[in-house]
């Protein structure tokens, strides 16, 4: 087996192939958009740094930062739901170098009358995706309906939400107590808010204590999506984790990000989005995620990762015929295989043969063993 692709490049068919097997299509798009796009949206983007440039006719554009901005702006309110997956570059700011980098993503979006399915099977793809790159991972999952219903009860000014969120995304609740003490907060639903951030865990757990202290109709929603995903065979990485928060201002309902073991940072992230649909003007609803494969740098690589398979060396005393044939021989058994004279430095590989009067030779602790 070839074992030359890089992390990202063999992520990359692994979803691609997951994606299309549940009906999605690729969505293809330009390299850049009006940066107008962005300006109007900055807050939705990961990075407010932009790459812009100016086009012929005078009119300023910039090097796509997001894919889904793009994916909204370019499709209508049609009926039925739109499934897309996509595998594009997006240019913005790396998390590992810190520099302006062309970053591959993978992603899904389904948009349209997304119902309970939609929901559920985004969630379901996502999980297959982490699995796919490592068995070694974890999807968080919130509820936004909820952490929104708590925050309300506070009955607080609305300009300690931020502060309020900020504290929810860092388990802070040393610190979120005092916001809602100076703030005046509800007692009550302060109590609410501290258990559930300082729960999280396995699904059932987690629901079966909040279901003791706070009824909504978000936890029954939770509660139907992560039971499904358990019947799925999803529930070995499942967890619900009420610190995974997004923008309320742009996000809707359920929320979560994925990690593997390895890279500290989230390597997945998505949600449902129907309050960034109805900004640009769009009636339908929307759920996705992206996969950040430029985060799949950071695995180290194991032991048995190679460059090629084998190496083949020859000499000025073979004909071209023979090298060509020692090669096929090679390729036929499913190996990548590159001929040279002597060994690249640098190169790691598997095998090495040598073409010894005429017929390939194996060499395996210096012993040369013909090789058929």
């Amino acid at each position: 087996m070839n074992t030359t692709l890089k992390n990202e490049e063999k992520a990359i068919f692994a979803l691609r192939d997951l994606y299309s097997k549940y009906g999605y299509t690729q969505y293809k798009m330009s390299k850049f958009e009006e940066y107008d796009l962005y300006v109007r949206n900055k807050d939705f983007l990961i990075s407010d740094s932009i790459i812009t440039f100016t086009d012929t006719n005078g009119k300023l554009l910039a090097l796509k930062p997001d894919v889904t901005l793009s994916i909204i702006k370019n499709t209508d309110d049609s009926a039925g739901v739109k499934k897309v997956y996509y595998n594009e570059n997006v240019y913005r700011v790396s998390k590992g170098t810190h520099l302006y980098k062309e970053i591959m993503q993978v992603g899904i979006e389904c948009i349209g009358k997304v119902d309970s399915y939609c929901i559920f099977e985004v969630l379901k793809l996502a999980s297959e995706s982490l699995k796919s790159i490592s068995t070694d991972c974890v999807l968080d999952i919130t509820h936004l309906g909820l952490v929104s219903e708590i925050i309300n009860g506070l009955n607080i000014d609305s300009v300690h939400y931020k502060d309020i969120l900020k504290c929810i995304g860092e388990k802070n609740i040393h610190e979120l107590l005092k916001i809602c003490e100076k703030a005046g907060a509800n007692v009550e639903y302060t109590e609410i808010l501290k258990q559930v951030i300082s729960t999280y865990g396995n699904p059932k757990d987690v629901l079966q204590k909040l279901q003791k202290i706070i009824s909504s109709p978000a936890l029954e929603e939770l509660k139907t999506i992560t039971t499904a995903l358990e019947s799925a065979g999803c529930s070995d990485i499942i967890s619900i984790d009420f610190s995974v928060v997004n923008d309320m201002n742009y996000y809707n309902g359920i929320v979560f990000k994925g990690f593997i073991n390895g890279i500290p940072s989230g390597i997945l992230s998505g949600g449902q989005y129907d309050k960034l649909m109805q900004k640009m003007n769009r009636s339908s609803k929307a759920i996705g995620f992206a996969v950040y494969l430029d985060l799949l740098e950071r695995l180290s690589n194991t032991a048995d990762s190679f460059d090629i398979d084998a190496i083949l060396l020859y000499d000025d005393n073979c004909t071209l015929m023979c090298i060509q044939s020692a090669v096929d021989t090679l390729t036929s058994k499913g190996m990548s295989v590159i001929a040279q004279t002597e060994i690249p430095e640098k190169l790691k590989y598997k095998h090495l043969f040598k073409i010894t009067n005429g017929e390939v030779t194996k060499v395996e602790n210096n012993v040369a063993i013909v090789y058929k």
